[in-house]
């Protein structure tokens, strides 16, 4: 079956409150939470200039972040999962 590998990926998941104040409403795939944190990141200038793997985060995203202002992107994958159920 084409994609069944992926259904974990494409799963509806449950968002917490801060996560929804920046993708907007769950429940939503990882795959669609990840996009809506890059709309948001580049809408609002928020990918560091110097080093492209490093977002900056506002209010916002500092909720989702654990309270850090800096995150890669990589660690903000890790840290976004905390906000899924």
């Amino acid at each position: 079956m084409p994609g069944k590998a992926n259904s974990a990926f494409m799963k509806p998941m449950n968002l917490s409150a801060d996560l929804e104040a920046v993708v907007g409403k769950g429940p939503m795939p990882r795959s669609e939470v990840v996009k809506g944190l890059w709309v948001y990141i580049k809408k609002n200038g928020l990918q560091d200039a110097k080093n492209k793997r490093n977002i900056n985060a506002d209010d916002k995203l500092k909720k989702v972040f654990g309270g850090k202002g800096t995150v890669s992107m990589f660690e903000m994958t890790k840290l976004v999962s905390k906000h899924l159920s």
